[in-house]
């Protein structure tokens, strides 16, 4: 159940990226042709709910998930992905408070970005992290490093078992930055210290973080990743 930035998850889930292209041009190969949002995309065959751009609603749709999938019992847990935007809404509080009360197995992921369009987190929340929030109502909560390929696939693989076992909702945390402007109607620089998004998106950039981590090891080769590059092109 996805928040506006989780397309990558319908792509692994396996939507074809051919398919979500047609969506954004809302062109005759879209299934819905044109009828929805650009990047809203929908797949029924992936598991991917079409994401609404409503910041929050889509949480208590989650946890409700969840709760229909333990009562039939039938092992599959729910990912509610959210920003830190979110933790600000009633529907997060709503659907963490269920979730707890009931043990759905729901893991919620909250991308923590650190901008809310043009609201800093410090202004967001008197916490110092969105996790501290999902201990309130009893969910055990990580904090990771949402730019860490290989930490966000650990963390995520170990709560939602934690999950799947019965052990309730889980919550997972993942520090990122968004080096880009919200939409093409904003500016960033009117508003934040560019200085700053400059270092996460050259040195903390988990592409080229995770594309260095394949070369040391071994596992990618620099013609092999040109060729990458190239196909994708």
């Amino acid at each position: 159940v996805p928040a506006l930035r989780e397309a990558g998850a319908a792509l692994y889930r396996g939507l074809p990226l051919a398919a979500y292209i047609a969506q954004i041009f809302g062109n005759d190969h879209d299934l819905t042709h044109g009828r929805q949002m650009p990047c809203h995309p929908g797949s029924r065959a992936a598991r991917y709910v079409t994401m609404s751009s409503c910041i929050g609603t889509q949480l208590p749709h989650a946890t409700g998930m969840a709760m229909a999938a333990q009562r039939l019992r039938d092992g599959h847990v729910v990912a509610g992905y959210m920003g830190d935007g979110a933790t600000s809404e009633g529907d997060f509080h709503v659907a963490l408070n269920f979730a707890g009360v009931f043990r759905a197995p729901v893991v919620f992921v909250c991308q923590n970005n650190q901008w809310a369009i043009s609201t800093p987190v410090s202004a967001q929340t008197a916490t110092p992290t969105m996790a501290e929030k999902a201990l309130a109502y009893g969910l055990p909560a990580v904090r990771v490093d949402g730019n860490d390929a290989l930490a966000c696939y650990v963390a995520m693989r170990a709560l939602v078992d934690r999950a799947r076992r019965g052990e309730g909702p889980q919550f997972l945390e993942a520090l990122t930055y968004r080096v880009s402007a919200h939409s093409s109607s904003d500016d960033p620089s009117r508003y934040r210290d560019e200085s700053v998004t400059a270092v996460w998106r050259e040195s903390r950039c988990p592409l080229v973080r995770f594309r260095a981590f394949l070369l040391s090891r071994g596992l990618l080769s620099a013609e092999g990743d040109s060729a990458l590059r190239d196909e994708l092109d």
